[in-house]
């Protein structure tokens, strides 16, 4: 089954004269598959990855999530879908400088249904899970760029997610980091079946996914398969 359909998707921007960004794009992504999207600035993946992760709102085109058409839902409804079953990681880390790892993880679960009663075992899970049991209660400042973005995959998962989008996630990381925070991102598609979706402009990286979409002028320029594809055996930076 596949958990996102696009149909003829675009989105256009009115500032003056009219931006094109996407320009009618149509494919599928099955449940638990990691997909790369890649292009040059200004391709539009980041619109594309806005879009399919309930962010924005396309100008035309149909978007399917899990068999239902996204437009068909209230506002309310929208923001209750983006929690229950997305989680996102973003080059900024976009961590809560004040708070410590532990209370990061959990804030998501705060806009959730889930009862208060759940959250530090929910929020303790998925830390350990990406290897910072140890640093629960330090803050992002006591923290390695590495680190950080553990931190933000940890809270990408608080809710338990069937799908995770990942904006350039190694982008502030150097090569060693970066590489340990596609091990985890590819663990939890191969061990887990969570549905990656993953936006970024290095080829190492993207050989991390089974498959990759190439963007040019809002358009699709090639969709293959990972031929390749690197190992998820790196170990966590310590």
């Amino acid at each position: 089954m596949n958990i996102i359909e696009v149909k003829d998707l675009k989105k256009s921007y009115l500032d003056g004269e009219p931006t094109i960004a996407l320009a009618g794009v149509t494919f599928s992504v099955p449940k638990g598959q990691f997909l790369a999207i890649m292009g040059p600035s200004g391709s539009g993946k980041s619109t594309l990855l806005h879009l399919l992760g309930l962010l924005d709102e396309p100008t035309s085109g149909t978007y399917l999530f899990n068999g239902k058409d996204v437009s068909k839902y209230s506002g309310n409804e929208i923001a209750d879908l983006r929690n229950r079953e997305v989680g996102f990681v973003f080059q900024a880390f976009n961590l809560l400088s004040r708070t410590s790892v532990l209370e990061n993880a959990k804030l998501p679960l705060m806009y959730s249904q889930i009862p208060e009663s759940e959250w530090d075992e929910r929020a303790k899970k998925a830390i350990e899970s990406v290897g910072l049991g140890n640093r629960m209660e330090h803050h992002p400042s006591e923290l390695s760029g590495g680190e950080k973005q553990r931190a933000a995959i940890a809270r990408a998962l608080v809710t338990n997610p069937e799908i995770i989008f990942a904006d350039e996630p190694t982008g502030n990381l150097d090569s060693k980091s970066g590489r340990n925070v596609m091990s985890i991102l590819q663990k939890l598609n191969e061990k887990e079946g969570r549905t990656i979706i993953l936006i970024t402009h290095e080829t190492a990286t993207a050989e991390h996914a089974e498959r990759i979409i190439r963007l040019m002028d809002g358009a699709i320029e090639s969709d293959t398969k990972v031929v390749n594809r690197l190992s998820a055996d790196a170990e966590y930076v310590k």
